[in-house]
């Protein structure tokens, strides 16, 4: 019976070891983690609406000037020094890193009809590939309904390289359709994709990338080199 009693008190003590042990772990690495998750996402909200704090307030600030070109888009945009690469137009950056179009369809009034820019210039997509072609062309609905007098521009999505370059056939396949829809809506389209892409390899030049995904000031001295003649021709034609 003693011996009962040992073997029994020797496994109560066992059990509430594996218990702490268990707890230590659990809220070792899982709450740490989980707080980690939590912290990042209040991050980018908090940036996110910091951005649209901003851009209320540029809206403001440009009321007596007239926006040559809005650029709209996710990191790619956001990332785009134009200060830099267009010194020759009044801009406005109306990009927020990691956005997709549908995030971008919830901002659309305050990033781009509040501001009514000559021209608008898109480029969305990579952050959403797989459902981006769920909201695309309601975009593009609404920025013909809300601003028939702006120019709107179609950036195609970008090759990718590294970890991203398995989804270089699907934004092929998306800019194809983004292609047609800038024909249906009598929209500029500019594709990035092919001139930043290494035919040999099938993906993004490692020089134009900081991780194969991201812009080096390389690959945007490159999107503003194919960008730029259209915006010219587009500015052009809203001066005639």
């Amino acid at each position: 019976m003693q011996k009962r009693s040992k073997i029994l008190i020797a496994a109560i003590a066992l059990l509430m070891i594996a218990t702490v042990s268990y707890s230590i772990f659990f809220f070792g690495f899982h709450l740490p983690k989980k707080k980690l998750e939590a912290d990042r996402a209040r991050q980018v909200l908090e940036y996110y609406q910091s951005k649209l704090t901003l851009y209320k307030a540029e809206n403001e600030r440009f009321a007596d000037y007239e926006v040559d070109v809005a650029f709209l888009g996710d990191s790619l945009t956001d990332g785009y020094d134009l200060l830099k690469y267009y010194p020759q137009y009044l801009t406005a950056n109306r990009g927020i890193g990691g956005e997709t179009t549908h995030g971008l369809a919830s901002r659309m009034q305050i990033s781009l009809y509040d501001l009514r820019p000559k021209v608008a210039v898109l480029l969305i997509g990579g952050n959403n590939l797989d459902t981006m072609l769920e909201n695309y062309e309601a975009l593009l609905v609404g920025m013909r309904d809300n601003l028939p007098e702006t120019k709107v521009v179609l950036v195609s999505l970008t090759s990718m390289g590294g970890d991203w370059a398995h989804k270089n056939q699907l934004a092929a396949y998306n800019n194809a359709i983004i292609k047609r829809l800038a024909q249906k809506y009598a929209f500029a389209f500019v594709d990035l994709y092919t001139p930043l892409l290494d035919e040999v390899i099938g993906e993004l030049r490692a020089e134009y990338t900081t991780d194969g995904a991201h812009l080096t000031p390389l690959g945007y001295e490159v999107f503003t080199d194919t960008l730029t003649p259209v915006l010219d021709n587009l500015l052009q034609s809203v001066k005639e």
